[in-house]
């Protein structure tokens, strides 16, 4: 089995403000970057929680962003499994045999892969190298 952890978790929140209070200054997560009342993320041990503004995250990427597909908000969620380098040909194979489509195969600016799929309830689904976050 080529998943070796989850890398990131996906929540949702309108309020990012009561989000920030919440989980950096109830809980004590690191604060990773917030973009406007768009998201915010956070280090949560050795993985990511990202907390989005679901009315922001339904909008498509902008021409000439990064392929990220659009996610969660009002049902579906996303979780980030991580992959080894080497485990992306099979998992593809697995999903392409399974008959699963995979919506975006990219490296993001520092050179970690990602893979984007969904679940059959819609979930938005990706295998990513830790070095994603720095990992």
């Amino acid at each position: 089995m080529p998943i070796a952890a989850v890398l990131e978790t996906a929540l949702y929140a309108a309020d990012l403000d009561a989000a920030e209070a919440f989980y950096g200054g109830v809980l004590g997560l690191e604060k990773i970057a917030r973009v406007d009342n768009r998201h915010i993320f956070f280090r949560c041990g050795q993985g990511v929680l990202l907390v989005f503004n679901p009315d922001e995250t339904e909008k498509p990427a902008s021409p000439g962003a990064l392929p990220v597909p659009t996610h969660g908000a009002r049902g579906p969620g996303h979780v980030c499994f991580r992959l080894e380098e080497d485990d992306f040909d099979a998992m593809l194979a697995r999903l392409a045999a399974k008959g699963v489509d995979i919506e975006s195969d990219f490296l993001w600016p520092n050179g970690a892969r990602s893979i984007y799929f969904r679940d059959p309830a819609g979930n938005s689904l990706e295998c990513a190298e830790a070095k994603l976050w720095g990992l």
